[in-house]
Order: structure tokens, then sequence, then C-alpha cells
């Protein structure tokens, strides 16, 4: 699309944004765009402040290089009358349509200009189903989502899939990642049994129940079935009663009552639990051969308290235990286990053991550092062997205390007792503190018998293989110095139906060299735009420091239209040797259509003026919601004199909310942060988005702090971009 396309859609959808306000806060919003444009608050926008935005000129009707109030809100009037009907795209065209033939020239649009914005396929005519798809994709700009304003979103806390679901928790918090004594138990026939003995060659599932706890009664048929797919995978079960003072017989009878053939142990001083910290009589605990606790929480969603479901949409531990098989690290380590509450006053603190690096530094590592630290890893050296570790001591003790690694720097939320987010990689206190008290000792080796089982990590794809890759047509060369504009690609796709895509890996062949990486969709027979200004509009799928990758929640996808182009818009950051890279997009097809549509829609703020040399300087932007929205995650991005970024939610009565607070950004890891629960956000809510930028030259990564910076493409340009990943009900439509 040319530019004036854009300049028309740019009018269009301000116009649209107007439309969907009442008729008081209408001008409100517009007298507030007006003056976030007024930068001098003389009441007329003129010089930088018209150069600002492209759309700007085309209000100024007199043509005189200046924009007052009033001829910007006539023109915006105008426009609405075009825009008004752009829910009506049938009247529209027949009242443009002035010789009735049954398509738009030039000449039959009030403005010729925006002839561009409807023609998409460039023929010099626009037939009503052209004009009816370009209409189409306004409207979606305009809401952000592919509701209309009018249609209400379920809220995420109110609807029975994420209501009546057992809560994600940060697994490093509750002993995920820690190896498990070897405790001995007495077995329902008076015979001792270790953890160890009871362990299958690939690990052991310990699944406490009791014997009168009514949704114990309710999962042991799916128990049962797990007892039988679980010998097949070399993974055992065992059963432990867990409340204190049940009978034996009691125990017995529910174990013949429901057919378990697995060993059946009491737990009946709570030596296990006090262990384990467990806290209700439904959960379940996945240890590898090595005693590893690698996930902990609900066997399914199907039961809890005051809940039932015909059937398990999520199937926690059947998952851990195939991505355990696989090798692979959890998306989910962790979750609340709805059943009958255990006794948590007798829940002590288990006894303190000295620190050893077999036992406990090992399992820290894998958890946190191995997955980039290992040999062939994007880390720049290894940590998965004890003399790695005790090599770069003091890079790891420097890197843990000033909170640099590993990478996470969303800040704890006041008022919220537990980290919001399912990707939370910091550490635990317990972790943190145990590291560097180890560091800081003699650090000592112990029982290599106590040594984790050793992760392996895929050559090629860390997703698994995927159903589809979509590669880019030829390499791309990278010169060995300077800088280099945006490179773009597109891939026509030959699916011939939808696709539903689960998961996705941008995978580079020079990584070393791809700063990042924004993929979007067109459908098929829609104009593929070029240029754009990273992800400005959103985007489908991107490459940054920190996420490679993503995998979405089960029953949730991203769209692939039929015959889709898809475009990779590439930022490549020339390193001393010149090299040729070739972008591929790995994917991983639902079964079935999903639940929910996953969105990705982008707050900018294009009109940055960063002055020189300053240490603090602030820049805002906000936008209110047009419809409800259920955001999944957050993303921030900045440039390298970015210093913090925060996203804000400001109530429809004017209650301001911090939801995500970056205080120490860092351009080399440009994070998601995911939530565990989506964050259901009313129309009319505000979302405002700060940052501060260091433009000084205390700043070690400033290319110049002598420069004024305003938005651009290149390193020592700025941006300031909010994303908001969230999702939509799949309708059918």
């Amino acid at each position: 699309m040319k530019k004036t396309g854009f300049i028309f859609l740019g009018v269009v959808v301000l116009a649209i944004s107007a439309l969907a306000l009442r008729a008081q806060s209408q001008l409100s919003e517009f007298d507030s765009r007006f003056k976030a444009f007024d930068k001098n608050s003389d009441g007329v926008i003129s010089g930088d402040e018209m150069n600002s935005a492209a759309y700007l000129k085309l209000l100024d009707s007199d043509k005189d290089g200046t924009l007052t109030r009033e001829e910007a809100l006539q023109s915006v009037r105008r426009t609405q009358s075009l825009a008004a009907s752009i829910s009506e795209p049938g009247v529209l065209f027949k009242r443009l349509d002035k010789n009735a033939d049954g398509r738009l020239t030039e000449d039959e649009l009030p403005n010729k200009k925006w002839f561009n914005g409807l023609d998409l396929d460039k023929d010099g005519s626009v037939s009503q189903d052209e004009a009816a798809k370009a209409l189409a994709v306004l409207r979606k700009r305009a809401s952000g989502s592919n509701l209309a304003p009018e249609d209400p979103i379920q809220p995420a806390n109110e609807d029975p899939s994420f209501k009546e679901a057992p809560q994600i928790l940060k697994g490093s918090e509750h002993g995920v990642g820690r190896m498990v004594d070897d405790i001995a138990l007495k077995t329902v026939d008076g015979k001792d049994i270790k953890l160890s003995q009871a362990s299958g060659k690939n690990g052991l599932v310990i699944a406490l129940f009791s014997a009168d706890c009514p949704i114990s009664g309710k999962l042991a048929p799916e128990t049962v079935r797990l007892e039988k797919d679980l010998a097949a995978e070399g993974v055992n079960l065992l059963l432990v009663n867990a409340p204190p003072g049940q009978k034996n017989e009691q125990v017995v009878k529910f174990v013949a009552d429901h057919g378990f053939k697995a060993k059946v142990a009491l737990d009946a001083e709570g030596i296990l639990s006090r262990a384990l910290a467990a806290t209700t009589t439904t959960e379940v605990f996945l240890l590898d051969a090595s005693r590893t606790l690698i996930y902990r929480g609900a066997l399914n969603d199907q039961y809890g308290l005051g809940y039932a479901k015909d059937e398990a949409r999520h199937h926690y531990l059947r998952n851990a235990v195939a991505t355990m098989m696989r090798g692979q690290s959890l998306n989910v380590s962790a979750t609340s286990a709805p059943g009958c509450a255990l006794d948590s006053s007798t829940q002590s603190a288990a006894m303190a053991v000295p620190v050893t690096y077999h036992r406990d530094i090992a399992r820290i590592m894998q958890a946190h550092c191995v997955e980039c630290h290992h040999s062939g890893g994007v880390g720049p050296f290894a940590l998965d062997t004890y003399e790695a570790v005790i090599e770069h001591s003091g890079m790891i003790r420097k890197q843990v205390e000033r909170g640099a690694m590993p990478p996470w720097f969303a800040a704890p939320l006041e008022g919220v007792a537990h980290s919001p987010w399912a990707n939370d990689r910091s550490l635990s206190k317990r972790d943190r503190d145990d590291l560097l008290a180890w560091l800081a000792s003699d650090r000592p080796k112990g029982d290599v018998a106590d040594a984790p089982k050793p992760r392996t990590f895929p050559g090629e794809w860390s997703i698994g293989k995927p159903d589809a890759i979509i590669a880019v047509a030829k390499p791309i060369s990278i010169k060995a110095e300077g800088t280099m504009p945006y490179q773009h690609a597109t891939v026509t796709t030959e699916f011939a139906q939808d696709r539903w895509v689960r998961g996705y890996e941008i995978l580079p062949s020079a990584r070393e060299v791809v700063h990042h990486v924004i993929v979007s969709v067109f459908e098929k027979g829609q104009k593929v735009r070029g240029g754009g200004e990273e992800g400005a509009e959103g985007y489908w799928a991107a490459y940054v420091p920190g996420n490679t990758k993503q995998i979405y929640p089960e029953g949730f996808a991203r769209k692939l239209p039929a015959g889709a182009t898809v475009r990779f818009q590439i930022h490549y950051t020339p390193n001393g040797k010149a090299v040729q890279d070739t972008m591929r997009l790995g994917l991983l097809f639902a079964k079935e259509p999903p639940k929910y549509v996953v969105h990705t829609t982008a707050l900018p703020n294009p009109r940055l003026n960063i002055p020189a040399g300053r240490a603090n300087h602030v820049e805002t932007a906000q936008r209110k919601l047009p419809v409800d929205l259920n955001a999944m995650a957050w993303m921030a991005h900045m440039h390298v004199r970015g210093k913090a970024f925060k996203f804000e939610a400001i109530s429809p009565e004017g209650k301001s909310e911090t939801l995500l607070d970056i205080p120490r950004y860092d351009f080399n890891w440009q994070l998601r942060y995911d939530y565990a629960m989506p964050r259901f956000l009313p129309r009319g809510t505000t979302i405002k988005i700060t940052a501060t930028y260091d433009n000084s030259a205390a700043n070690p990564a400033n290319p110049d702090p002598a420069k004024n910076v305003r938005w651009g493409q290149q390193t020592f340009d700025e941006m300031m971009i909010g994303y908001v990943e969230h999702y939509t009900p799949w309708t059918g439509r």
C-alpha cells in the first residue's frame, strides 16, 4: 500500500475511534489527542508538531502549514460520515458508486488519495467485495481485536475454563527443581519402602489421596488409567494416603473399590507431606530418576471444590510426564490442587542439610541457567559441570547479586503476594540464598550419587519437530561492518485450509547477527504492506532477545489463513564478519479449532523527542480500550537508551493500577511477561505506558549523548512500543 493509503487508514481509524465514544466523551477524547500533538500548548499544531504524524497534514484544510483545533475538528467530522458507514459497507458502496456499475473509481471517491486504501489488488477499480475487505481491516484496527465494539467478552476470572482450573504457580517457589530425600514409608501391609525402591527406571509419580475425600474418589478412575500408561513410560505410581489418623481398613477398602494395583503407602506421621510441603489430598508429584521434583500440583482440571466437568481440558500430569520423557523443560511446572486441605500447622520446615553441588547447585543451574549455558547454547559459556561453575563463579555471583541473571526484570507488584507471571524466571529466595551461600563457602561437591539426571537439548528446534516450516526463499547477505536497513522477505504459503498454530519458533541460521524479527501475516488476496515500523501495528510472531519461540496454552492458537502470505521484517546488526542468513519459521498445528484466538496489539509512541544529555527523560502514551479485553501478556520495546518501562491501567472511574513495572529495562533481554491467569480489562479502561530514557554520557550504551533522539528503526534511534497479547473467543467466523 502506498503512503497515501496509510494516510487514509490513519484518518479513518482516528474517526472510527471517535465514533466509538459517546458525544460528550468524544469531544474530550479529541481535545486530549489535539493537546498531545500541541507540545508547546499554543493552541496550534505546527512545525515539528505537524510532522509528527503524516495524517495531520490532511486535516490542514486551508494548507497554510498550521492546524487549529476548529480546523482539525471540522476535518474529522467530515471523515466521520465515511467512517460511520463502515459497519454497513453495502450502503456506503452504493452511495459512492455514482454510475451504479458495481465498481468504484478514483473520481467516485470523496478524496482521490483514499483510493489506494481500498484498491487492494491495484487493478484501477474497487469491487464491493474488495471494499468490504478493506473496511473490515479498518474495523479490526479500530477495535484492536476481531470483535466489534458492541460484542461483550467474558472476563477470564468469570470464565469457567479459567475459574475452575487449578492456578498456575511459580515452580521454584514450591520446590520444583529440587532433590527429594529418599524418604522411607510404611505400606498398607506393614512393609518398609523407600522412594528409590518405588521408582521406575525413568521416575516416580507420588499421588496423595484420602479414603474419605470426595475429590480423591472422583479422580480415582483417571489415576487407575495412569498406572498402566505410566508403566509403559518406565514411570511407577506410588499412592500415598496423606491424612494422619485415617484407619488402615478405610485405606484398604478405597484401594480395592477402585481397582488400584499400584503400591500403597501411609504417611501417618506426615513425614512425606512435610518434605514436599503438600497442601491437599489430591496433589501429585512427578520425580525423575534422580528424584528431582519435575512437577507438582493437580492431576488435571476435571474436578475441584464445588465444580465438576464432563471431561478434563488440561491434563497437567500427563503433559508433564510426556515433556519430561522428551527431555524438555515444562511450561507449567506447578499448580494448585483443588482437594481436601491438609493441616498446614504440621507443615514445619524440613531439616536443614548442607548445600552441595551435586544435590543442590547442579539442580539450580539446570532449572535457571543451563537452558542457555550449555555446549552449543546461546549463552557465552557452559555451566553444566562443577568445573565450569567454579571457573565462572565470580561472574555468577556478580550477575545474581545485581539481579541481572537469570534474566527477569519485572518488579513485584504492590499488594500481590505471589508472582502473577507464568514464565517468571527469577530465582526463588531459597535458590538465591543457597547459591550465594555455596559460592561464598568452600563449595563442597557432595555425593555424586545425588547428582541430577543430565539435561539434553535438541540439536535444532527447541519446540520439537515442527509440523511445517516456512523458509525464506534465498539467504540474505549481511555485511561485516556498519548498519543495515531492515530487510524484508515474503513467503506465500500453500495451505489449502486455515491452520491453527499452537506454537512457533523463529530460527535464523546466523543468529549472532540477528537482533529481532517481526512476522506479519496477510490473508490471500490482501495487499502485503511493506516498510512498516517495527511491529507498531502488532505482530503475528516475533523474535527478540529472550523471546524466540512461543507455545500457547491448551485451547489457544493463532490463525494462519489458507494461502496466506507471511512477511518477515528482519533487523540485522553486523558483527565484524560478513555472513549469510536463512530465516525459517517452524509451526506446531493444533488438531482442532481453538476455544480462544490469540492476537497482539501495539501501543506505540512515534512522537518521541529525547533531549541530548538528559539522564531521565520521560515519555508517555495512552489509549482507551474501545472493547473489553482479556490480556495474556505484555512486552516492552525500546532501544539502547531505554531505562525503564511501565504499563498502567486507569479504570473508567479513574482508578490507576500498575500492571507491569520494569524498573531496569535491558535492551539485550526483551522479555514477554505472561499472565498465569489472563487479566480482564473492561472497555473504557485507559492503558498508559511510561518510558524513561537515559540519553546522557553516563549511559555506556549511548551512541551519541549530544544528539536529540527521535523515533527511528536503527539502534542509534529510539522507539517506544508497548505490546499486549490478548485473546477473543473463537466463534467459527
